[in-house]
């Protein structure tokens, strides 16, 4: 009869096996997929947007330096959440600073994750370049941020100080630090939004380095009884401690 035969086995390349392998439900092929050398980046991609991509199918991709050279990999690795710690955490330390900011600032990283990510970052910051720090200072997470507030440069100090993602808490805890620079505690005092928070102004008075004027002004917006107590555990100069207890005296007496 003529015509055309129909051959049923369709030839395939091997990367389109690979390409099918990467979609099979059984955790041995998965695992087998990811070891592959034939493996690309798109398709290492495919197989870590699985959220039921296995540990060891992992544990079986980072040992395969075909796709591991790829930034994009290598991050997608650290923020799945079947990534064993042993597995992540070593390779956490490979990230620039920017992917280390991504990690801690995804939501759907599990929170030890972001925590050392964090670390490693905070770590880096006396070695990152001025234009690095000033864009971590702007967009980093809390616990950068904070660590921030303490950079040699004001402009970056000020550009944290207007992080959304600041808190007061970190003001107040860097503020009672020994090496709170100058330039942050003249800063606090004069910032709009955060020299009006009763805690920050606590932590002003009790710091040595906060000038009079400023001093005298948030003891002037609290009571006596309060007063009393932030000056009996404050490190402020003598000459301005004496002058806000001379003020107390005074109230005293009127």
């Amino acid at each position: 009869m003529a015509g055309h035969s129909q051959n049923p086995h369709i030839s395939t390349t091997p990367q389109t096996e690979l390409s099918t392998l990467v979609q099979e439900q059984s955790p041995e092929l998965l695992r087998s997929a990811a070891a592959d050398k034939r493996l690309t980046e798109d398709l290492a991609l495919a197989l870590l947007q699985r959220r039921d991509l296995p540990a060891a199918a992992i544990e079986a991709m980072v040992k395969n330096g075909a796709v591991m050279k790829h930034r994009s990999v290598i991050n997608a690795v650290v923020v799945h959440p079947h990534a064993p710690r042993h597995v992540s955490l070593p390779i956490i330390r490979r990230l620039f600073a920017f992917e280390l900011m991504n990690i801690a600032l995804t939501p759907a990283v599990f929170a030890d994750i972001k925590k050392f990510a964090e670390g490693i970052l905070i770590s880096r910051l006396e070695n990152t370049t001025p234009g690095e720090r000033m864009s971590l200072a702007k967009r980093s997470s809390p616990a950068v941020a904070a660590a921030l507030l303490l950079d040699p440069e004001r402009r970056i100090m000020e550009a944290t100080l207007q992080n959304p993602r600041m808190t007061e808490a970190a003001i107040v805890k860097a503020l009672m630090r020994d090496d709170a620079p100058q330039h942050l505690i003249d800063t606090v005092c004069h910032d709009p939004k955060w020299s009006l928070r009763r805690e920050v102004r606590i932590a002003l008075l009790r710091n040595e380095k906060t000038p009079l004027a400023p001093a005298l002004a948030f003891a002037e917006s609290m009571s006596s009884a309060a007063l009393r107590q932030v000056l009996n555990n404050s490190r402020l100069r003598p000459n301005v401690k004496s002058y806000l207890i001379k003020m107390l005296e005074e109230r005293k007496s009127i």
